[in-house]
């Protein structure tokens, strides 16, 4: 492991390092650059890109309509993580919940005292700008409103899981039995590196979270027939200018990628602003399930740490253990 990976296991503290201005979020801010490029004339994004970002998927209610927070919000904010980390036991802090849990938003205060939580010293060091969300489309920050349809679907699925939440294991989720990981990874500060290769007629990301390899032809291809769905879709990519820009469309209909539908088409848009920088705009646009498109910008920063290779055990220790934790309610339950 790296120093990116561990500290020692036996800790039992929370102990998640905050940069109080993110190498990519500064990176990208600077003036007039010039990419290097491969053979073919094209930018060369080729690498191993971290996405340690801190900043929240959806802008906090607290942060309102501000889209970018001054110096000194900034300063309050990270001093205000400072102290959040250096209390209690904080639990789970995986992507959105490190802000979420400073800020004193209740929905994020699920530390349990009973069964306790993941302890975060084992998270990489996360990074924080001035952004005070990834969503940069709709200009609120926020995910758009789901349409009706995709509402009723919701209420009719949480019901049944309510009811439901262990009868057997295909009842829970993907991830919970090892057997998907959204591509691509939008998460962060777990398992949250990629690495690209790129020649003329294809590009090949390997995705550390699920060890995912998405090959993405760049030769006019069609996308495969709707028949034959695909858990990460069906990718195309073609260049405009020195932009990277990927289609993905044809999704299993379990994925269920970010909630939506196996009709969603995604586009990603790779570019280089700034060295040592990797710019991702993903747009998702799912009329079935929300009522217009949306788009996050991830800025990644160029690492020197080897991609891992992802081994999830939940699914080989922690399944008995759910289903028996089940039956044994079960039994509880009916006095015997």
């Amino acid at each position: 492991m790296t120093g990116r990976r561990c500290a020692v296991a036996v800790l039992a503290i929370v102990l998640v390092s905050l940069a109080p201005v993110g190498a990519a979020g500064q990176s990208a801010a600077s003036g007039n650059w010039t990419p290097p490029r491969t053979a073919d004339g094209h930018p060369d994004l080729q690498g191993t890109w971290a996405n340690n970002s801190a900043t929240p998927m959806q802008r906090p209610e607290q942060f309102g309509e501000k889209a970018r927070l001054t110096d000194e919000e900034l300063a309050e904010l990270t001093s205000q993580i400072a102290a959040f980390r250096d209390s209690e036991q904080a639990g789970d802090l995986l992507g959105d919940r490190l802000i979420q849990q400073a800020l004193g938003d209740s929905e994020f205060q699920d530390f349990d005292e009973v069964t306790g939580n993941y302890n975060a010293f084992w998270l990489v060091e996360r990074q924080l700008d001035n952004r005070t969300s990834l969503i940069i489309d709709p200009p609120n920050g926020r995910r758009p409103a789901q349409t009706a349809a995709a509402r009723a679907s919701a209420t009719e699925r949480s019901a049944y899981s309510s009811m439901h939440p262990s009868d057997g294991p295909e009842d829970r989720n993907l991830g919970d039995r090892c057997l998907y990981f959204s591509a691509p990874n939008m998460g962060s500060g777990y398992n949250s590196y990629s690495q690209i290769f790129q020649t003329e007629n294809q590009v090949t990301i390997i995705q550390e979270m699920g060890h995912i390899v998405r090959s993405v032809p760049l030769d006019g291809r069609p996308h495969l027939d709707e028949k034959i769905p695909q858990w990460s879709g069906s990718a195309r990519g073609h260049w405009e200018g020195d932009t990277l820009v990927v289609e993905t469309r044809n999704y299993e209909p379990r994925s269920r990628f970010s909630g939506a539908s196996e009709n969603l088409v995604l586009t990603e848009r790779f570019s280089r602003p700034a060295p040592g920088v990797l710019r991702q705009e993903i747009t998702l646009n799912d009329p079935e399930t929300w009522e217009r498109p949306w788009t996050v910008e991830l800025l990644l920063d160029e690492s020197q740490d080897a991609i891992f290779e992802y081994a999830c055990h939940e699914g080989n220790y922690a399944m008995p253990g759910i289903l028996g934790g089940a039956r044994q309610l079960e039994r509880a339950e009916g006095g015997q």
